[in-house]
């Protein structure tokens, strides 16, 4: 291994520094990267030399362990330090990793055996396959480690990233650096991380006249993703953006998925037979393909005992557990949504997913337990929005007794409270405005549940819709809202300022969660604080 960095000049391996304060001080994201030389895709560089093509990226971080990612423009032997301090002294130098076509030159690592509550910073370096001694400049991120004592704890939360035509424009997907100013210790992409089936046009007439120009493109955002490579390329177009980027730099990202990652409110029973934007007709072979760019492109964790799997649980300290869900994978078909018992049509999660869910809430030790839904609980959601026809979320619009996919969620929440699991909060984002639902069993047509909150927040940078409806099954009662108005109408561009995220503070001292509802340019819309129930 020393072999390898031994070809390095001592020079390049000591170029680069990042920190937390220096991005903070910095004038944007764009300025992070920029000035700490973290490679941007197609900048010119010598053709000789690998070249890191999109950046890094981090997630998944828990107290001693946080995956990394980047990719080489050819087969590449990359080679890591990892260190807890920016200037690299005494850091620990890994086995190398090959990178080769199979994963498109991507590559992650899981960094084991760290520090709790500890700044890492990691640098790599890429060596040419197939001459050894050229190598690549050297490019780094950072990322903090959760706590194992109480102290304060923030993160960020939003959805939906390039969809209805808005892709990258002059002024970038400027939300994400706007996220990247409150230096969370985590920003969880709520889903809809691609547009898969929403190919991009070169320029959009705008509403009341002018043109929204993507001024950065791939042939591959041309048109639906049906190749592995197309799917690829989704991610990769993301990663072109200056600001997401340098939120990647310094912030870990926990992914989780939703239908735009394969195509428009798709399940297995999804029929392509009519759709001609598509040559290749099996929704199975679709999502293969999706779910493999998925995995190849982002920092999630591999589980070996479900290769693939998107669900799973992030601790973050004593204050803190993150509950993902995948509302996708194991669904039955979209369509009435009014099944009278629980069966395999009528589920959502699935029955392994909803028996996962309840092992590991009831076994965590954490004050607040934060459920990550890639779909909102009662806001009617149709699967063909045009007809009002059939249902892709959890509600059927019927207000009544639970039927459907409502009747797993409804059996989840009463498992909740009789097993006398407190401080649950729902984050979720999907539907393209932002709200916050306060869930009260005294307005429901199912009481058996503890009240508890959930907040809407997204687009991050899509076209922005909404209100929806609510469906009253489960009593949730509108605290806030933020959507287009009648005369702004639907899928506003973000440049017209309604593009949203969420940003979640739990006080070290008090135990509080404070969740504050924002928008791109950081104005805050709402905010509450909630108090923890305390163990008898």
């Amino acid at each position: 291994m020393a072999v390898w960095f031994n070809a390095i000049p001592e020079t390049a391996m000591n170029k680069l520094s990042l920190t937390r304060r220096a991005f903070v001080t910095s004038a944007s994201a764009f300025g992070l990267v920029g000035a700490s030389g973290l490679a941007l895709p197609y900048y010119s560089r010598a053709n000789q030399r690998p070249a890191f093509t999109h950046g890094v990226q981090s997630g998944d971080v828990d107290a001693t362990s946080g995956m990394v990612w980047t990719r080489t423009d050819r087969p590449a032997r990359v080679m890591y330090e990892v260190s807890t301090t920016e200037s690299f002294a005494n850091a620990t130098r890994l086995a190398p990793l090959d990178t080769s076509p199979a994963s498109d030159y991507t590559v992650k690592r899981l960094l084991t055996d760290l520090a709790s509550d500890q700044d890492i910073f990691y640098r790599m370096v890429a060596a040419d396959l197939s001459d050894i001694n050229t190598v690549s400049e050297p490019i780094v991120g950072r990322f903090r480690t959760a706590p194992s004592s109480k102290r304060d704890v923030r993160f960020a939360w939003s959805g939906d990233t390039a969809g209805q035509g808005w892709g990258i424009d002059e002024t970038g997907m400027k939300t994400y650096s706007t996220i990247a100013k409150h230096t969370p210790d985590f920003f969880l992409h709520s889903g809809d991380t691609i547009y898969a089936d929403g190919a991009l046009k070169d320029e959009v007439d705008l509403p009341g006249g002018g043109k929204w120009k993507n001024v950065v493109m791939l042939d591959g955002k041309r048109k639906v993703a049906e190749t592995l490579d197309e799917y690829r390329d989704q991610w990769k177009y993301n990663m072109m953006d200056k600001h997401v980027l340098g939120l990647s730099a310094i912030c870990p990202t926990f992914y989780q998925w939703d239908d735009h990652e394969v195509l428009n409110n798709w399940s297995d029973s999804k029929d392509l037979s009519k759709d001609d934007r598509y040559k290749e007709k099996s929704i199975h072979v679709l999502a293969a393909r999706a779910a493999r760019a998925f995995h190849e492109m982002t920092t999630i964790r591999y589980e070996p005992s479900e290769p693939g799997r998107v669900y799973r649980k992030i601790s973050h300290g004593p204050l803190l557990d993150v509950f993902f869900l995948d509302m996708r994978s194991y669904r039955g078909p979209n369509g009435s949504d009014l099944e009278e018992t629980l069966t395999p049509k009528s589920r959502m999660i699935g029955e392994e997913q909803s028996k996962w869910l309840k092992r590991e809430l009831a076994n965590s030790k954490a004050t607040w337990k934060v459920i990550a839904a890639d779909m909102p609980l009662s806001l009617v959601v149709w699967d063909d929005a045009a007809k009002k026809v059939g249902f892709e979320a959890v509600s059927n619009n019927d207000n009544g007794a639970p039927k459907g996919r409502e009747l797993e969620f409804a059996d989840v929440l009463r498992f909740i409270k009789n097993a006398g699991i407190t401080n649950t909060v729902w984050l979720t984002a999907d539907v393209h405005y932002t709200a916050a639902h306060y869930y009260n069993p005294d307005k429901a047509q199912f009481q058996d549940f503890n009240p508890f909150w959930e907040f809407v927040s997204g687009p991050i940078h899509a076209g922005t819709f909404g209100p929806n409806d609510l469906d009253m099954t489960f009593g949730p009662e509108l605290k806030f809202i933020k959507a287009p108005t009648a005369e702004q109408g639907q899928n506003l561009p973000p440049s017209a300022g309604l593009q949203f995220f969420g940003l979640v503070d739990i006080s070290g001292a008090t135990e509080q969660l404070t969740v504050r509802l924002m928008d791109r340019d950081d104005n805050e819309l709402y905010k509450v604080t909630l108090d923890p129930v305390r163990s008898a």
